[in-house]
């Protein structure tokens, strides 16, 4: 698995079930610019390969799901990302709390 962008397909298919429309509008959401087909599609299509999720036919669209190894690998590469990513995040609590409160009239 690589990049953040198969990190967040399976971290939003461990919620719930949904197509690649789906999964790209929860990313949006999440970070401000919607992953464009092209990019959506063969990531899905990379992550369906390498067996962590699977995919099945709903009418005419494809709603996928993770397996028990996309468990394990979201599990792996949750864990790397803290690692990676962690004290990053801690840090821009940090400066988010102290922004608001420099923006405090009090």
């Amino acid at each position: 698995m690589r990049g953040l962008l198969t990190f967040q397909i399976l971290w939003e298919l461990d919620k719930e079930e949904m197509n690649g429309q789906e999964i790209a509008e929860k990313i949006s959401r999440r970070r401000g610019t919607k992953p464009t087909p092209g990019t959506i599609y063969p990531a899905l299509k990379e992550l369906k390969k390498e067996k962590l999720i699977k995919g099945r036919k709903d009418g005419r669209q494809i709603v996928y799901s993770l397996t028990e190894a996309g468990k394990k690998g979201l599990v792996d590469a949750s864990r790397y990302f803290l690692q990676a990513f962690g004290d990053i995040a801690e840090d821009v609590k940090i400066k988010v709390v102290v922004i608001r409160r420099d923006d405090c009239s009090c």
